[in-house]
């Protein structure tokens, strides 16, 4: 008896849902259940030289880089390069816009050109993706004030992308000039989860579909071969189950919400300006899954583009967005970052700040009169404010 006693103090317990980013949203249906069971699957599936890795990547599955759906590592941060002004990347079709810094054997990996501009982006969490695909493109236009109209310093602006061949117009889209918003990735160019879900299966692992039946091309080789394995390499069916996946995956809940500091911090976080960003609420409008539909949620990021300042104008950018704009990123689950990127933060679009007060000082251009205001309040502000982050 004494053996299992002993023992039984040695288990973990059960983590509670709110300290795991991981998990389907609540209301899912018994059919919608088992999609998102196979998503999951997917998402974690390792993929070989036998399953068609390659011939150029960078990571070989979906999970590699989204540890427990999570923010990456700088181990897996990727590499973008080729645009260094709004408009058409000139390396698309030779290399661009993605480094495949691997390959498998009898291939080389790629090289930056030399003289290409580049950036680097640490991959973000994919919790709650649903909820801001739901949303209707008015919603974010609302946000939305190209002149500064309301004279407040803040500007953002939609990043307009033109659509691949695949992608079909919702009646939350708007068009504009033949493009459409994105609101995916750091500076929001992928206007769907089917379209960044794409992407990544062909440009961070060389997976093919039958929407990107092209292996990656490599600057200065072009494409150079396949892997021996017949495009494409995933059917369609598991696209559409990681997408749902993704879809369905629960947003980050709060935690500490009662805490005194916590409270502080939530009334220093919108009296300095942050809020003004990273919105808070949203509603979703009707959609196609009953789970997601008229739900309120609080990701905090109003899905825009804004001017960071010139200390994160890394020379490259995506779309129509300035090199020194980024859309702002959504904060929920900012408290849960380190549990995915190995106990410490790396933190802003490439993973440079190892804090989140060392994050905030990062901040300028549209963000610098809250940046200052930030840095002039007293310790224990700072300390109330950080905590209200990390309850998100």
């Amino acid at each position: 008896m004494a053996f299992f006693i002993a023992c039984e103090g040695l288990i973990p317990g059960v983590p509670s849902e709110n300290s795991l980013l991981d998990g389907p949203q609540e209301g899912l249906s018994e059919e919608e259940m088992g999609q998102f069971l196979a998503g999951d699957i997917a998402f974690a599936d390792v993929f070989s030289t036998q399953t068609g890795l390659g011939p150029f990547f960078v990571a070989t599955s979906c999970a590699s880089c989204h540890i427990g759906d999570g923010k990456g590592h700088p181990f897996t941060t990727l590499t973008r390069f080729g645009q260094n002004s709004p408009g058409v990347n000139t390396f698309v079709g030779n290399g661009g816009p993605q480094l495949q810094n691997r390959a498998i054997p009898g291939h080389l990996p790629e090289a930056i050109p030399v003289g290409a501009s580049f950036s680097n982006f640490t991959p973000p969490a994919v919790t709650g993706l649903g909820f801001l695909a739901a949303l209707n493109d008015t919603q974010i236009l609302a946000n939305a004030d190209p002149n500064d109209l309301n004279m407040d310093g803040i500007s953002g602006v939609p990043n307009y992308l033109d659509a691949p061949d695949y992608f079909i117009e919702k009646t939350i889209h708007q068009i504009n000039n033949g493009q459409y918003i994105g609101r995916f990735g750091k500076k929001a160019a992928a206007i769907t989860l089917q379209i960044q879900t794409v992407n990544a299966y062909n440009q961070d692992m060389g997976i093919t579909s039958d929407f990107e039946r092209s292996e990656p091309s490599i600057y200065d080789r072009g494409f150079t071969g396949a892997d021996n394995v017949l495009d494409p390499e995933v059917p369609t069916s598991t696209i559409a189950n990681v997408v749902f996946y993704l879809r369905t995956l629960k947003a980050p809940l709060r935690r500490n919400e009662n805490n005194r500091q916590v409270q502080s911090g939530d009334a220093l976080f919108s009296s300095i300006g942050c809020g003004n960003c990273h919105i808070q609420e949203w509603t979703t409008p009707e959609t196609d899954i009953d789970a997601l539909s008229q739900k309120t949620f609080s990701p905090y990021t109003d899905l825009l583009l804004h001017d960071m300042g010139s200390g994160l104008d890394d020379g490259y950018t995506e779309g129509i967005a300035q090199t020194s704009e980024w859309k702002t990123p959504a904060l929920w689950g900012l408290g849960l970052s380190k549990d995915a990127q190995g106990g410490q933060y790396f933190l802003m679009h490439d993973g440079r700040a190892r804090s989140i007060e060392e994050a905030i000082l990062m901040h300028g251009g549209e963000a610098q009169n809250s940046r200052d205001q930030f840095a002039s309040l007293s310790s224990s502000e700072k300390t109330d404010l950080i905590k209200f982050l990390e309850s998100l």
